[in-house]
């Protein structure tokens, strides 16, 4: 009977809330945190710290172990085939002064927020509270679904390394299931899981591990890159179309979904709470790492194009397959067992970095409290490492990469948007205190040039539409720079030549969004919904009962006259 009783007042309690969504959700929607709350109050509900036992070699290692291996293996291939030809390359340097430019945003909020939560924590302190959210249920999206699509690549490289020849050949087919989800891998689920109990013991024991593989990761990609340049031909690079088959058109296609391999780098910054160092660590290990990565991928796509004509390139294990086509049937099984190796060092990174932007969620109350908890002795966030990781399995049993890998790119190239609008508005309003509205107005006309001149590409309109709006984002942009005055940071790393990398930052990922499919939208749209309706229906009550109630705010209900001060929250 009691209960019985309990539940009913439960449930009565979460009907009345529901009742007060529309005024709880004026209140909490745009509520930020400063980042001295960030750094002390919110970090206090993980119960323990987490422990600072990172420098800026695991840093770098970190960064280039979880970036190498998750495109150049996984993405390469189908790029090649489909979107860019032989300049593939190109679209890789295309993605890699994308990525870099993000990674500059990310850097300086990284200094001066140095808080696990990443994307979520900068664009909270800056936006508000639903922005937030919605990044950070974005980057973990992509996290879960680019560790699932790598887990199954590693079967596909395993293969080749003990001599089979078929990528598939220790995956399950169910014929009862829909095409795409009916290849069961089970070698895929064991890997997650092993890695996920690794996870939970140490990061410092996780980051020895990954240094120790990246840098026979880093020898293995040595090898590949001078056997494709001794061993290749440049008429490789020309035959049946030329380099560039597919037109320009083809390289920026082909570069929205190799964006996923800098994925990487971002789960760096969710480091932060674990660096000796941070404001000297961070910006060598996430710039450091891009640009490293960047010169690496270019020089692998390159040799794979050398060995072999780009219609002749496999969709799975492509780097495999090219050494067996050119007759070293043996360097395909060391390829396999490299690039399984290196797979596995960029999903310990990788899943790092899911759990620390799951935890700092926790420590929001945006979900469950109980995933927030720091293990006291271990210092990792156990529960959050053990949730993703089941989940990770579970999509990794049955998805293939293919039906995935645009949503990915999208959800990725979204949060990074986000983060480079929000420096700038950090920079120009937050801390040189100039008005709200002449940045919200240049961040609202550099959007909508670069959509425009995004959708006018699409849609192959005439170069004069093209050259006008492009024009127009460098005008606007001038003007902003001139007008609005900029107050730099001495004491801290700040990004140079503001706002022009964090504007170009903005255009290049607005546009890589609008090359990827309609379908990948579509999807994109119903999680969007999904998680919109989670926050309405929980997060904000969770997070006004816990920032609201506990601070001393307390709203009129019917058995309540008495209204309590309110607490000291910043509204944008």
């Amino acid at each position: 009977m009691a209960t019985t009783a309990t539940n009913t007042i439960c449930f009565s309690n979460y009907l009345y809330s529901l009742s007060q969504t529309p005024q709880r959700l004026r209140k909490r929607m745009l509520a930020t945190w400063t980042p001295d709350q960030e750094l002390n109050q919110v970090r206090q509900r993980s119960g323990a710290d987490m422990k600072r036992k990172l420098k800026w070699h695991d840093l770098m290692a970190l960064g280039v172990g979880g970036m190498l291996g998750v495109g150049v293996f996984v993405t390469t291939g189908d790029v090649a085939l489909e979107k860019s030809g032989p300049s593939v390359f190109i679209s890789y340097i295309i993605a890699g002064i994308s990525a870099l430019l993000s990674s500059l945003c990310y850097t300086e909020f990284s200094v001066q927020i140095p808080v696990a939560g990443g994307a979520f924590s900068y664009l909270r302190v800056t936006f508000g509270e639903f922005v937030g959210y919605f990044a950070g249920a974005n980057i973990l999206l992509a996290y879960v679904l680019s560790n699932a699509g790598v887990a199954r690549t590693f079967t596909e490289y395993l293969s080749y390394t003990f001599g089979l020849h078929s990528p598939k050949s220790w995956r399950v087919k169910v014929d009862g299931l829909v095409e795409g989800y009916n290849m069961l891998d089970f070698p895929a689920v064991a890997l997650i899981l092993l890695l996920t109990l690794c996870l939970c013991r140490s990061t410092k024991e996780s980051s020895i591990l990954n240094l120790i593989m990246t840098v026979f990761h880093v020898v293995f990609f040595g090898f590949i890159i001078i056997a494709g340049f001794f061993h290749g031909s440049a008429n490789n690079l020309v035959k049946e179309g030329g380099l560039t088959p597919f037109g320009v058109r083809g390289l920026f296609d082909g570069a929205a979904i190799v964006y996923i391999s800098y994925i990487g780098y971002d789960s760096v910054s969710t480091m932060a709470e674990e660096i000796q160092n941070p404001s000297k660590s961070l910006p060598v290990g996430i710039v450091g790492s891009v640009l490293i990565v960047s010169a690496i991928y270019c020089l692998m796509a390159l040799s794979l194009c050398l060995m072999v004509p780009y219609k002749e390139i496999s969709k799975d294990a492509s780097f495999s397959m090219a050494f067996q086509r050119i007759g070293w049937k043996w360097a395909g099984n060391v390829v396999g067992a490299g690039a399984s190796l290196g797979l596995v060092a960029s999903l310990i990174v990788a899943m790092l970095g899911q759990a620390r932007y799951l935890c700092v969620l926790g420590r929001a109350r945006l979900v469950p409290s109980w995933l927030a908890q720091v293990h006291p002795s271990r210092g990792t966030p156990l529960n959050a490492t053990l949730f993703l990781g089941l989940c990770t399995a579970t999509i990794a049993l049955f998805t293939e990469l293919t039906i995935v890998m645009d949503m990915i790119s999208l959800g990725t190239l979204l949060v990074f948007y986000l983060v480079a609008n929000a420096l700038i508005y950090r920079k120009y309003v937050m801390i040189s205190r100039n008005p709200p509205s002449h940045t919200f107005l240049y961040l609202f006309l550099l959007s909508s040039c670069a959509i425009g001149f995004s959708i006018s590409w699409k849609l192959k309109l005439q170069l004069w539409s093209l050259l006008l709006l492009g024009g127009s984002m460098i005008i606007i942009t001038a003007l902003f720079h001139y007008m609005v005055p900029c107050l730099r940071q001495d004491t801290q790393w700040s990004v140079p030549f503001m706002p022009w990398p964090a504007a170009m930052s903005v255009f290049l990922n607005v546009f890589l969004m609008t090359t990827l499919k309609a379908l990948a939208f579509q999807r994109f749209g119903i999680w969007a919904c999904l998680i919109t309706l989670f926050y309405v229906l929980y997060g904000v009550h969770s997070t006004y009962q816990g920032e609201e109630f506990e601070m001393g705010v307390n709203e009129v209900n019917p058995n309540s006259l008495t209204l309590q001060p309110k607490v000291d929250i910043q509204v944008v």
